[in-house]
């Protein structure tokens, strides 16, 4: 896979200092209308508002049309911002490749439509930079959130966030927000346990850090929908559910691809094929198999229930 990267303009006039470092990944495939705009709503208010020095990072994964020649325009035009392509598609995978070369003290990304209020942006990176948290995450769904968007996207959020909770013990409200930071010598040690390159990428990231016993930090956030989002609501939903199932396999046969310096052993040590399961984990195999299913299918069966009353609701009868 081969990449370009395109540095950052010359410093401000004010520089500021070069530590603590906070630097804002963007993620883009194909987001040529609302880039431009974006990146540079993005600056001001991080210029104008945040108390830390910062670097925003464009990541191109993939684009056809004029997203990168446009992403690196703002490299240029822009101090603190620069751009990255990577000739393959995915999110997750753009994410990696930034974050496992960062070296900021927190990394965080958004999505490009800033949905999400940006004024919660320091109370994101705040708890990480005193220490206080390992991972934060923006919800949707915790007390004091303000949240605009329509049923399709209030109930595919909600029924996901359900199931993470009754399959795999999830104990954080909103793994879907495009609005999480973390600590980066912690991501760096996660990444090389994290498989997804899509959207399943940063809620294996949450279920991994969580049980490792990392600290995972919420803010409620103000969130209002992109009416021009181009999001295949079912294909994610898919996509996500064979996450879950993968993860929820990989947790229980203790299997992982390797072992991060740093994350508790269990992460990347597979059990010696002479050691027998555990008589208490034998008795739950069954019953979190039997959730899962029925989790599963419940979710499908109201997707298809709803999806005309969903993704109509204006529609009547004659």
């Amino acid at each position: 896979m081969s990449t370009q990267v395109l540095e950052p303009a010359a410093p401000a006039l004010e520089p500021r200092p070069a530590h603590p470092l906070v630097e804002v990944v963007v993620p883009v495939h194909n987001e040529q209308r609302t880039l431009e705009a974006s990146i540079w709503r993005l600056h001001g208010y991080l210029t104008a508002h945040f108390p830390f020095a910062f670097r925003i990072t464009v990541a191109d994964n993939a684009s056809t049309d004029e997203t990168w020649p446009l992403a690196r325009k703002l490299a240029e035009q822009l101090p603190r911002v620069r751009a990255v392509h990577l000739d393959q598609k995915g999110g997750g995978r753009a994410l990696r490749h930034v974050w496992s070369g960062s070296d900021a003290d927190v990394v965080a990304y958004m999505d490009v439509d800033l949905s999400t209020g940006l004024e919660a942006l320091l109370p994101l990176v705040a708890p990480l930079l005193s220490g206080h948290s390992d991972l934060a995450i923006g919800s949707r769904l915790a007390r004091g959130a303000a949240v605009v968007r329509g049923p399709r996207r209030e109930l595919v959020s909600r029924c996901y966030n359900m199931l993470l909770r009754a399959t795999l013990r999830a104990r954080f409200s909103d793994a879907q927000c495009g609005f999480k930071a973390g600590r980066t010598e912690v991501v760096q040690a996660l990444l090389p346990a994290v498989e997804d390159q899509a959207w399943f990428f940063d809620t294996e990231l949450l279920l991994l850090a969580e049980r490792s016993g990392l600290r995972i930090h919420e803010v409620p956030v103000d969130w209002v929908e992109d009416p021009d989002s181009r999001v295949d609501v079912l294909r994610t939903a898919l996509d996500d559910l064979r996450g879950m199932v993968r993860v929820g396999r990989r947790l229980l046969t203790r299997r992982g691809p390797g072992n991060p310096k740093g994350v508790p052993r269990w992460i990347g040590a597979a059990p010696s094929p002479a050691v027998p399961v555990p008589a208490g984990m034998a008795r739950q195999l069954p019953s979190f198999a039997a959730i899962g299913v029925v989790s599963t299918l419940t979710y499908l069966a109201l997707y298809w229930l709803l999806r005309s009353w969903v993704f109509h609701p204006r529609r009547t009868r004659r």
